[in-house]
């Protein structure tokens, strides 16, 4: 059975909660998942994902995720948010896409982009 669009948008949701809970154990990530910011690869493994999320610093300066904005292409689950950040002054607008199959609904990729608002 395949999972529906909101399913796989409550899967993708379920990591931007992570980001502020710290619980990556939470997120349904394929082994084999990967995660690109700006560019450069951030994340090798589900497993990797899954500690980065649970117990890397970089997490720690997330504050809040708020105007989340959700649609699906496919095979893709995008979203767009303001988020929030110890120590920066304005928050910062986030695209992510993530690559979640309705016949395997795990996360297999996240490419993320980031933009100040102006």
């Amino acid at each position: 059975m395949s999972a529906t669009d909101a399913e796989r948008i409550a899967i993708a949701d379920s990591y931007l909660q992570a980001l502020l809970s710290r619980d990556g154990a939470s997120v349904p990530f394929h082994p084999k998942a990967v995660r690109k910011e700006a560019g450069m690869r951030t994340g090798f493994s589900g497993a990797h994902l899954t500690r980065s999320l649970t117990s890397g610093p970089q997490y720690k300066l997330v504050k809040g995720i708020r105007e989340k904005n959700w649609s699906v292409d496919g095979d893709n689950v995008l979203v767009d948010f303001l988020l929030d950040a110890r120590g920066v002054p304005k928050p910062l607008h986030v695209y992510e896409t993530f690559l979640i199959p309705a016949d395997d609904p795990r996360i297999r990729r996240i490419d993320v982009r980031f933009r100040r608002p102006r």
